[in-house]
């Protein structure tokens, strides 16, 4: 395998960044995780854009490559990987051990690719089964510390609520993803996913108006409920509404759509309107890289 570093495409045991980069050091970057099917990438303008306000929030959007999309392209070619997760980090760079940035930049710039299953109407899931999904007390950051919609680096309260997975689990019981909660307790989102449920017939999900990431996926699927006519509604829910719905599943790049079979113990699945969004998904992948 080869990585993608600042421009050159090296083996990946060679692939290394400063220990003075600033990414390392204090989280001080963006980054992005797209999906390749049949060698090119899903939604790339979407992720691109993303990945700029990230870096502009940062302080160093004028920095980022323009170049992006074809190095991701070369990462792919080089590795002869069409369908492949991909990982994208620009960082403020190496810079000396103190919080304040230096007013110049110099980025640093990682594409790494992971082999996946192909996608689309004849591909295979990269999860082994329906998700298992519990309430963690780790809380979400609050908008006003760090902003929700900056995909940065900093993912510590993420590692917090699956670590508290993995302490509660046991042979008989182990969680897949955790439901977290902001400071008032309503539903934000997964650690790494967003969380839609449906309830007499309506689908539901989180709004962005609280402290979570607005992801890829989830835009794809509000956009394909909506060419649908399906009920939807965006607002603020309890986990309970989680554990009570008729379906419910999770969204992100990687595991696309997953049922989640159970909520804090209680089993809920799958349902007419999961499958039918997911297949509606799959259409979408099969059309646009596969066609």
């Amino acid at each position: 395998m080869k990585y993608h570093v600042d421009g050159d495409l090296v083996p990946v045991e060679e692939a290394s960044v400063s220990v003075r980069d600033r990414g390392f050091r204090y989280g001080d970057a963006a980054f992005e995780t797209v999906r390749a099917y049949g060698g090119s990438i899903f939604e790339w303008d979407a992720h691109e854009a993303r990945l700029r306000r990230t870096a502009e929030q940062l302080g160093f959007g004028d920095v980022v490559p323009d170049d992006l999309r074809e190095r991701v392209r070369e990462t792919l070619a080089a590795n002869d990987c069409g369908e492949a997760y991909v990982r994208l980090s620009v960082t403020r760079g190496a810079g000396m051990g103190r919080l304040t940035p230096a007013p110049d930049v110099d980025p640093t710039v990682v594409i790494i690719v992971e082999e996946l299953p192909r996608g689309g109407l004849t591909g295979e899931s990269v999860w082994d089964g329906p998700a298992t999904v519990q309430t963690v007390k780790t809380r979400a950051v609050p908008d006003a510390a760090v902003p929700s919609d900056a995909k940065t680096h900093n993912y510590l309260d993420g590692i917090l609520a699956r670590l508290e997975l993995r302490r509660a689990a046991n042979e008989a019981y182990r969680a897949d993803e955790a439901l977290v909660r902001d400071a008032e307790g309503n539903l934000t989102e997964g650690a790494t996913s967003n969380v839609f449920f449906v309830d007499d017939g309506t689908l539901k999900t989180p709004s962005t108006d609280g402290p979570l990431l607005d992801g890829i996926t989830r835009a794809v699927v509000l956009d394909l409920a909506a060419d649908e006519e399906f009920p939807v509604e965006t607002g603020q829910y309890t986990t309970a509404a989680v554990r009570e719905a008729d379906e419910a599943f999770l969204t992100n790049t990687t595991w696309e759509l997953r049922p989640i079979a159970r909520a804090d113990g209680v089993a809920v699945g799958d349902g007419p309107i999961t499958r039918l969004l997911s297949r509606l998904f799959d259409e979408r992948v099969e059309r646009a890289h596969y066609e």
